[in-house]
């Protein structure tokens, strides 16, 4: 077990892949987004 191996979390690293033992931080929202959720243009 090590950089070679692809289970495990080293070897994912050593690959530069995601999987299970890697997965992808995913991006916060912003601020900015958060206040822009509720304000959608409705048509009159």
């Amino acid at each position: 077990m090590g950089k070679g191996d692809k289970k495990t979390k080293r070897g994912k690293i050593n690959r530069g892949t995601f999987g299970i033992r890697r997965p992808r931080i995913k991006k916060k929202p912003t601020i900015e987004q958060k206040l822009n959720i509720g304000n959608k243009a409705v048509p009159k």
